[in-house]
């Protein structure tokens, strides 16, 4: 018997046994590894990231009641946060190298992505991510240079993280069942990634371009800059290309001139 999932907090338990194994087997858990799990709903993936004996397991749900059920069910074995995950400081547990799992509910899974690539130590404390996102979100964190689903996602994604689409998800698999089809990710903080300055900044460089993403390039380019033509000239930048046909590390290289201008 499950229980009502909450529409006002986007549930939809994962139920199907074959796609949590398969999770688990992507986390490649050792006995030393400290796991953090976002949203565990009902805990059935918190039961079998248990039975790999991680070294610590922290839970995250936002949901009252079903912070209560899981403390019944897996009391001795974890450690439970009662908190919104958007306001939690994953610096608070003090870890290093932590796996993160996550079935994200649809409504805040770019926006968590966001925050914790915000991080400027997100590779120091977090060894992998292995999350659910709605199929269309997780088209566009993956989408290459060209590609129609490339946009902020994309770029703000590929600057710290190594990706790797593991597997498409029927609705069929959650209860209850979605309306669309969700894909695990498998991502990995890079070691070495671009020096900007602030997140943020890419954030807003990117969202100039891709607010007119039909436009040519120099538009955008012209509310970030004084002087475009040294820009272009700078970066061997062809004004008459569209947003989506620049590589990410144009977009860096154009982040860091923004930076050192303001």
């Amino acid at each position: 018997m499950h229980p009502k999932p909450k529409k006002s907090l986007g549930q939809n338990f994962l139920i199907d046994e074959n796609i949590i194994n398969l999770i688990v087997e992507v986390g490649d858990i050792k006995n030393n590894d400290i796991v953090i799990e976002v949203g565990p709903g009902t805990g059935n993936l918190t039961e079998k990231i248990i039975l790999k004996k991680p070294k610590k397991l922290i839970l995250i749900e936002k949901d009252k009641t079903l912070v209560e059920k899981l403390n019944s069910r897996f009391k001795e074995n974890i450690t439970l946060l009662n908190k919104d995950i958007l306001k939690v400081e994953e610096e608070e547990f003090k870890n290093d190298n932590m796996i993160f799992f996550g079935n994200l509910p649809y409504n805040i899974s770019s926006q968590l992505l966001v925050k914790w690539i915000r991080k400027h130590n997100l590779n120091s404390i977090c060894k992998k991510m292995i999350l659910m996102f709605q199929k269309e979100v997780a088209d566009r964190i993956l989408a290459k240079t060209n590609h129609r689903d490339y946009g902020r996602l994309s770029i703000l994604s590929s600057w710290k993280l190594n990706i790797k689409k593991i597997k498409d998800i029927n609705p069929a698999s959650f209860y209850p069942a979605p309306k669309i089809k969700s894909t695990i990710l498998l991502l990995e903080p890079k070691s070495n990634f671009y020096n900007i300055k602030n997140p943020k900044n890419l954030e807003h460089v990117t969202n100039i371009f891709f607010s007119q993403k039909r436009k040519m390039i120099n538009k955008p380019l012209k509310i970030l800059f004084k002087d475009i033509n040294i820009i272009s000239k700078k970066f061997d930048l062809d004004l008459t290309k569209r947003p989506q046909n620049l590589d990410p590390m144009i977009y860096f290289n154009l982040c860091k001139e923004y930076e050192d201008l303001n």
